[in-house]
């Protein structure tokens, strides 16, 4: 409940919350096949036998499992942003959910000492390395650290 006044959106509520919502839609579904299925009936007793084992079923599906699918998107975007978040985390940043209001990361400083290597010859054996052409196990320098 806590989370629902969070007004710097720091926490996701809706993985506490998405069960409820499911179970909403599925309720709403359920109403709609019933009085659907009686205004059939009232209308045509045929055609109301038509949508109480045809139509109303095909449908009532359909809608379920784009909900379903719907929000199975959504929480794994969401579970996207936590993991990323946290992957920052980890390599030492701040990630952009704990900054403060209106500040943006800056860009990551650029090399500092670049020195012009002679071409060195290419052995075709040798698989490429992109990050250090010489073949070292260098890693990259961490744009996020602070």
């Amino acid at each position: 409940m806590k989370a629902l006044f969070d007004f710097g959106f720091h926490k996701f509520v809706t993985p506490s919350i998405i069960k409820i919502i499911y179970v909403l839609i599925m309720i709403m579904l359920a109403v709609g096949y019933i009085a659907f299925t009686v205004m059939a009936f009232a209308s045509d007793v045929m055609f109301g036998i038509l949508v109480l084992l045809i139509l109303g079923p095909l449908f009532t599906l359909i809608y379920l499992a784009l909900a379903r699918a719907s929000l199975e998107s959504l929480i794994a975007q969401i579970r996207t942003a936590e993991n990323t978040s946290e992957l920052v985390r980890l390599a030492g940043g701040t990630p952009p959910s704990e900054l403060q209001h209106g500040s943006v990361p800056s860009n990551p400083a650029g090399p500092t000492n670049f020195q012009a290597r002679p071409a060195a010859p290419t052995d075709p054996t040798r698989p490429v390395n992109r990050q250090d052409p010489e073949g070292g196990s260098t890693p990259p320098e961490n744009p996020y650290k602070s």
